[in-house]
């Protein structure tokens, strides 16, 4: 058993993989469900690469016609014994719609068991078996002869929003993933690109300018101050003793012997002052003045430690917050075509992983770096300073810590961006997964896509495996130059006790050694910490990227013009003159040479194959693709000289794709709360909505889930007309926005744009021929051109027009 759900769920992958999904590729079979799904002309017209050519994800390279057929052929290819077929005539035009219905339902199919939900009346007749549902109830059942000749009254004056199938109804989980662009480009599989090499000075430029000059300064000085009074502590204790020590007479000291601490006057023999030289009441003051230098030092560390720690939080919140909102204004202004062939998985990875690293991992470990490399730099000057012969050890050591780190940066640095590139297929594939799951659950391939996805986050932990071999690599070496230090600087201090005349100073050579000791841990926390930081810079370059290389809407440099607002309150006249357009230069063009004129307050009606074109001429009217040649004029100005962002002001449209967003319907339909609740309302009232909103127990205030999934596709087409309708704009576009909803809603829906929206131009692009019969002109387009632009009436006059050839095959019953 097989499920073909309304959504038309495709993957990004070759046309010909989408149809096979995992089965065997038969030549014969395979073609045999090309021709049934009609799908040999979009093979063809796909390019040299033919069914070769790489779909891009969810199918958005392809119209809403050509996803359904082709999710309708991956059915057809499993060679199933029962087929749940939800609505898969919906989304195509008349003419194709009878193909795949006598072809495929009642051809290759014909042996099976087909349940058929449909809102298309016309096919019932051709049924074994009729069920009829309203209100989630069934009404009537039998023979076609015997269901329509009853129930005709029914499904033609039905005020409720009935569903008419040949089984039960199946509701969509996810919504309809068309869009208005169909791009007819063939897309190249291409891996994610990535850098190789150092991560480039203008990178870390980027990031100390995102956190801020002085601010950076002020980090840098504050570490180093910290340091320093560390170091100093430590010095001025080691001075103190050694000062100490020079000038009190041994002899004074050794002379009060173990046994006196035996003697009655324990006190004065316990008195710690002696033993640092202060055996007199005159000295006291020597040791109030070293006392206080010493522990003023270690307040001025403490004090220090703190203003770095403020400083490197705050700054790296204030480079997180500044890349983020570069990162999201950037995308938000890029091309479509960006989208069209950028996998979401990669964007995600941009928008998780990447900016985790800037916002949390980076400045923790720039943090440690910087206190690595200043803990490092006095660690060497005080075992240089008391020991300068310690530079004859450190000199040939230093160039061997060169090469070694050297080399583990390169490697790892690389290791990091080959894990970064590996995350993206995980995060696409894993969306993919969930958009689809009801395919994959009813095609019993969810061990497949297991596989599948254990394969892919085998190949992201292979990268973070290697990189903590590399680790352990440099550890060992580390540890061996540790090592060598610690023996050379006692060598050093020996040879200097026994074989000069003053020696070496104790105290100096203590607290030579007491540093030494750590230089392993130091040398190993350096390169460690530099090399994590210069990995956790791969996510700057790569969100730094993103912010510089997507490519932008372009806009014309010369002074924008603004619209004539005087008619606020009037539809606005539309031309097309001379307009070409092609969606990739090696294609042919997607509108050829376009030429006609829509008046102020005119409803057009654009009707025409799948392919022909008729969301492409939305495309160029919102400015989503740029003309090859012509002119889009609205009230006698040109739209490449208004801003995009004022153009697309004056255009309302109600897509294929009924998106809501999450939250609640108020904010849905009014997210500038610019309206009042009394004018929402209305507006659900002309939507047929507000029983349902108010049912809903909190009204205006009641959720919407994730991408509106607990309404169906109709109600969520409705929605987005009720949103269109409140933000009276001068020009209203339909693109088959009522493919999902039974044809007496449709009537309404299309009476109630007759009356809300008299004084607003209007576009609808429908495959339903009793859509668009009542509009003041209908357009008829094919391969990119128009074939035929007239009244219906005058259309229709003529038997050989392709209108009424349309309205013919439709049985569309027009009102004289």
């Amino acid at each position: 058993m097989v499920l073909v759900i309304q959504e038309s769920w495709i993957q990004q992958m070759s046309l010909r993989d989408n149809i096979l999904f995992g089965k065997t590729y038969h030549e014969q079979w395979y073609r045999k469900v090309i021709d049934a799904c009609a799908l040999e002309n979009d093979i063809k017209n796909l390019g040299p690469a033919g069914d070769h050519t790489l779909i891009g994800e969810n199918g958005v390279t392809l119209s809403g016609g050509q996803k359904a057929r082709l999710s309708l052929a991956r059915a057809v290819y499993q060679d199933k014994d029962i087929y749940l077929l939800d609505d898969p005539l919906s989304a195509v035009d008349v003419h194709v719609a009878r193909h795949l219905f006598s072809h495929c339902i009642r051809g290759i199919l014909k042996h099976k068991t087909r349940l058929l939900c449909t809102h298309q009346i016309q096919f019932m007749e051709k049924a074994d078996y009729i069920i009829l549902i309203d209100n989630g109830r069934i009404i009537r059942t039998g023979k076609p002869n015997e269901v329509l000749s009853s129930a005709e009254n029914l499904l033609l004056s039905s005020n409720q929003s009935s569903q008419t199938s040949l089984a039960t109804t199946h509701k969509s989980l996810v919504d309809i993933e068309e869009q208005v662009i169909q791009t007819e480009t063939a897309l190249q599989n291409e891996a994610e690109q990535r850098c190789t090499g150092t991560v480039k000075f203008t990178i870390w430029k980027r990031y100390f300018i995102a956190v801020g000059i002085c601010l950076s300064f002020s980090i840098v000085f504050s570490v180093f101050l910290m340091q320093a009074s560390r170091n100093v502590f430590d010095w001025w204790l080691s001075y103190w003793t050694s000062h100490q020590l020079s000038v009190i007479n041994m002899t004074n000291i050794t002379g009060r012997t173990s046994f006196k601490i035996l003697n009655p006057s324990v006190v004065t023999i316990l008195d710690a002052r002696p033993i640092f030289g202060f055996a007199t009441q005159s000295a006291d003051q020597d040791f109030k003045s070293f006392f206080t230098i010493y522990v003023g030092l270690a307040i001025a560390n403490s004090f220090f430690t703190l203003i770095r720690a403020f400083t490197f939080a705050y700054g790296g919140i204030e480079a997180a917050r500044k890349l983020h909102k570069s990162l999201l204004n950037s995308l938000l202004q890029c091309s479509i075509s960006f989208f069209d062939t950028t996998p979401s998985g990669r964007i995600l990875n941009r928008f998780s992983s990447d900016t985790w690293s800037v916002d949390d991992s980076l400045p923790f470990i720039m943090n440690v770096l910087l206190a690595n490399i200043f803990s490092l730099l006095g660690t060497l000057v005080l075992c240089c300073y008391g020991l300068p012969k310690f530079l004859i050890v450190l000199v040939p050591l230093a160039i061997f810590y060169y090469f070694i780190q050297n080399y583990y940066r390169w490697t790892s640095r690389e290791i990091k961006r080959i894990s970064s590139v590996a995350l993206s297929p995980v995060y696409a594939h894993f969306g993919e997964t969930i958009s689809g799951l009801s395919t994959i659950r009813a095609f019993r391939h969810v061990t497949r896509f297991v596989e599948h996805n254990f394969f892919l986050v085998s190949n992201s932990i292979r990268a973070q495996f290697s990189s903590l071999v590399a680790g352990s690599w440099l550890g060992f070496r580390l540890q061996l130059i540790g090592i060598v230090m610690v023996a050379g600087i006692s060598l050093i201090g020996v040879i200097e006790h026994v074989y000069t005349i003053h020696g070496s100073n104790p105290a100096l050579v203590g607290l030579s050694l007491s540093y030494i000791l750590s230089v392993t841990g130091l040398l190993n926390g350096l390169i460690s910490s530099f090399t994590e930081t210069e990995k956790e810079m791969v996510g700057v370059e790569r969100v730094t990227a993103y912010i510089d290389e997507l490519p932008k809407e372009d806009e014309n440099e010369e002074q924008f013009v603004i619209l004539n607002e005087d008619r606020e309150q009037k539809g606005a006249m539309i031309e097309y003159r001379h307009v070409t357009m092609k969606y990739n230069v090696e294609q042919k063009p997607a509108l050829d040479n376009i030429t006609f004129q829509i008046k102020s307050n005119e409803k057009i009606g654009i009707v025409g194959r799948t392919g022909s074109g008729k969301s492409s001429l939305l495309a160029t009217l919102f400015r989503t693709v740029n003309l090859s040649e012509g002119q889009i004029l609205i009230d006698n100005v040109d739209t490449t000289t208004i801003q995009r962002r004022i153009l697309r002001q004056s255009l309302a449209i109600i897509p294929q794709d009924p998106f809501l967003f999450s939250g609640t319907i108020r904010e849905n339909l009014d997210p500038y709360q610019r309206h009042t609740d009394e004018e929402i309302h209305m507006a659900l009232e002309k939507c047929h909505l507000r029983d349902l909103v108010e049912n809903l127990g909190n009204g205006l205030d009641s959720i919407i889930v994730e991408r509106g999934r607990n309404f169906s596709v109709g109600q969520k087409q409705l929605f987005c007309l009720a949103r269109a309708l409140l933000r009276k704009a001068k020009i209203l576009c339909l693109d088959e926005a009522t493919a999902n909803i039974d044809m007496e809603t449709d009537r309404l829906i299309q009476a109630s744009i007759r009356d809300t929206c008299s004084d607003v131009t209007v576009i609808t692009i429908a495959h339903r021929v009793q859509t668009i019969v009542d509009s003041d002109r209908v357009l008829v387009m094919d391969n990119g051109r128009i074939i035929e632009f007239d009244t219906p009436s005058n259309l229709l006059e003529n038997p050989q027009s392709t209108f009424a050839q349309l309205v013919r095959q439709a049985k569309v019953q027009i009102p004289s």
